[in-house]
């Protein structure tokens, strides 16, 4: 979802304030039907501000834990649901990433990823001017309902993560995004079916929607949806409206996939060293 804007439409701190109010009732929505785990947008407490280069953005930052992870971390006890939280952190004074939180389902935080790979493209995608990229690897979060994963955005378009991520034992891969219309967008459907299939496990992809402003980049084209270890997709949302997207998971499907088709087993990793050097 998105929060339209104009030039000097309040302060960052009500910016913020607004965009998560306007998440809660999804949330709230999500813990009432019984979600065990809930994914929100790519940086999700603020608008996608990487189209200009204003340092005024670098205020929206904020530390883990924080008051917005804690808040999350409230949801998280009150419905026992485990939620992935993108937001933009601070790590000290001048050091921001990417981040995204796992908070499981009694309201502790398990761990966090930041965004490994950081797009700069102009025009509109200035996303080295605010976040470093990330080194914390390709964490697996266990928590109480799977072994949980996360990808952001960019970092879809490359596939040695998304092994990374079946390799250390994830279950689930959510990859929270902020991608409009344009260049990439048939890559939507078919990256992340690839790596469910080639990685047999599931991914939850979640695209906000909309337009917003001052930037000019475009419309946020949605079409969350969820892929299962096949690479086939069984739930999908709109191009254009907010919405809560909810589907079940039989996590035997993997078992049942990876005895069809023996990828891990077959993998040559002797071979690739190239790879790393190249």
């Amino acid at each position: 979802m998105s929060l339209p804007m104009t030039e000097g439409e309040g302060t960052i701190a009500e910016i913020k304030d607004a965009m998560i109010r306007k998440h809660i009732p999804f949330i709230e929505e999500a813990g009432q039907q019984g979600v065990q785990i809930l994914c929100l947008q790519e940086i999700f407490s603020t608008p996608y501000f990487c189209p200009g280069q204003d340092t005024k953005w670098y205020e929206s930052a904020e530390t883990i834990p924080g008051p917005t992870t804690d808040l999350m971390a409230e949801y998280a006890k009150k419905y026992e649901m485990v939620i992935v939280v993108p937001i933009y952190e601070k790590h000290q004074a001048g050091v921001f990433y990417n981040t995204a939180v796992v908070i499981d389902a009694d309201g502790t935080i398990v761990g966090k990823y930041r965004k490994n790979h950081i797009p700069q493209v102009a025009p509109g995608f200035y996303e080295k001017y605010f976040f470093k990229p990330g080194n914390l690897g390709y964490p697996v979060f266990e928590t109480r309902y799977a072994k949980v994963g996360v990808y952001i955005c960019y970092d879809r378009h490359f596939p040695e993560g998304a092994r990374a991520l079946g390799l250390n034992g994830a279950e689930i891969v959510y990859n929270p995004s902020a991608t409009v219309a344009g260049l990439s967008q048939y890559l939507w459907k078919l990256e992340q079916p690839a790596h469910a299939a080639a990685n047999g496990y599931f991914m939850g992809c979640i695209n906000r929607v909309g337009e917003e402003r001052p930037w000019n980049i475009g419309k946020f084209y949605g079409t969350s949806y969820f892929v299962d270890p096949r690479g086939q997709i069984f739930a999908e949302a709109s191009e254009d409206n907010d919405e809560l997207l909810v589907a079940e998971f039989d996590l035997n499907m993997i078992d049942e996939v990876r005895s069809t088709w023996q990828f891990y087993r077959d993998r040559r990793s002797e071979t690739y060293a190239e790879l790393t050097v190249l």
